[in-house]
């Protein structure tokens, strides 16, 4: 909203710093609006610029206090307007997990930055309101329940224009915001720098349409702890008769008939012994596997369906489908596979055969398998093969172990 009810008044001198600083004041509508400078020719210049702008008869922003001669003649753009905008621009090209990372960090810093006032809907609720109706494009016109419309109009009034970013505590308080789960206690510090950097790209994004002139987040540095070990621990690495030992005793998880642990035998060879991600496992297909009857065989990786949740996905499936991690879009990975493993294949072609589209993986109705369901029938073999100690430890206690433990045999 504009005014043209605008007064500049004199500077004044801020000396209760080290070294004095110039504030320039001035009232748009009624709200006043100051801003300091380092030194007094800084401060008269602006001054001028705002007096200039008065005496042109140019309309004052009500909110950034700014006329249009100093902000481009732009209106404001709210921190959800811009969190709406950065989504729309990268939604296109974000794979399903980058789009859950995306509204993610956006929920978690859009309620922060908002005005003072009543009637502020309950933290879960707003969180919902952001991440499952107005963050997701496709979401964003499907019906909403009362609480939600009530959480939306409230956020869309409330939301601060971005330019109050150029002030440093506002600055600290978002960056406050994104080291802290929704119950108050701080956030896990890979959660901190990927919620960060996606916070970090939008606001670049609000420099590039010239709502800001600079990037806020790159004038504040905060140490968030000790970044997360990259090595691998090796309490989780099994050895080669543990590993075959866990891989027979999934043919005794579930029923003869079920087969649900059978099943999975040969996705946890592929794990194992060609180090592939549970992904890449997912999205084999006949086609990309040479077999022979003996000796070694091949695998040929093109896709890998990672499970992301049907909020973030172009088909509406729980996995996405794309290619192959930090890999070139097309690019493929040959990897040989031993004679055991092309044994395991070679077995599960003939008892399961293949999925409708030629997938090895499926689910007793042809779908893609669960992450919890194979996590499942892992935690089931895991009490089958290991002693009692070891499965209270952490060994092999995740299905990607195996993919840890087959690359230390290389």
């Amino acid at each position: 909203m504009k005014s043209y009810k605008a007064s500049v008044w004199k500077l004044s001198v801020n000396k209760t710093t080290k070294k004095p600083t110039y504030l320039v004041r001035w009232v748009v509508d009624g709200q006043p609006f100051s801003e300091s400078h380092k030194t007094k020719a800084l401060a008269d210049r602006f001054r001028a610029k705002l007096v200039r702008a008065l005496d042109k008869g140019e309309p004052f922003d009500t909110v950034t206090g700014l006329p249009d001669s100093l902000r481009g003649g732009k209106a404001a753009l709210s921190f959800l307007d811009l969190a709406l905008k950065y989504v729309d621009a990268r939604w296109a090209e974000a794979s399903a997990k980058q789009r859950d990372s995306i509204t993610d960090a956006l929920a978690t810093v859009v309620p922060v930055l908002v005005k003072p006032g009543r009637g502020r809907p309950a933290p879960e609720v707003l969180r919902r309101a952001l991440r499952s109706y107005l963050l997701p494009v496709p979401r964003r016109k499907r019906e909403r329940p009362e609480e939600i419309t009530s959480a939306v109009r409230w956020i869309e009034r409330a939301s601060l224009p971005v330019g109050e970013l150029q002030e440093i505590t506002r600055v600290h308080e978002l960056i406050d915001g994104l080291s802290r789960r929704l119950d108050g206690k701080p956030a896990a510090t890979q959660t901190y720098r990927r919620r960060r950097a996606v916070v970090f790209n939008a606001l670049e994004y609000a420099v590039e349409l010239e709502h800001l002139t600079s990037n806020p987040l790159s004038r504040v540095r905060r140490k968030r702890g000790k970044r997360a070990v990259q090595e691998v621990d090796r309490r989780v690495v099994v050895n080669p008769r543990q590993a075959r030992e866990l891989l027979t005793a999934l043919t005794y998880v579930g029923g003869y008939e079920r087969a649900s642990g059978r099943r999975l035998r040969a996705f946890f060879g592929c794990l194992y012994y060609a180090a592939m991600r549970p992904g890449e496992a997912l999205g084999l297909r006949r086609s990309d596997c040479t077999l022979p009857a003996q000796g070694w065989g091949r695998i040929e990786l093109v896709e890998t369906r990672p499970t992301a949740g049907k909020a973030w996905t172009d088909s509406g499936e729980a996995h996405d489908r794309r290619g192959l991690k930090q890999r070139a879009e097309g690019e493929v990975r040959t990897v040989p596979i031993p004679p055991p493993l092309v044994r395991l294949l070679r077995d599960h072609l003939k008892e399961f055969g293949t999925a409708e589209d030629g997938r090895l993986f499926s689910s007793e109705r042809g779908n893609v398998i669960a992450a919890s369901s194979y996590s499942r029938a892992w935690k089931q073999a895991r009490e089958l093969a290991l002693m009692p100690h070891q499965v209270m430890s952490v060994l092999a206690f995740r299905p990607y172990d195996l993919r840890h433990a087959g690359v230390s045999q290389w």
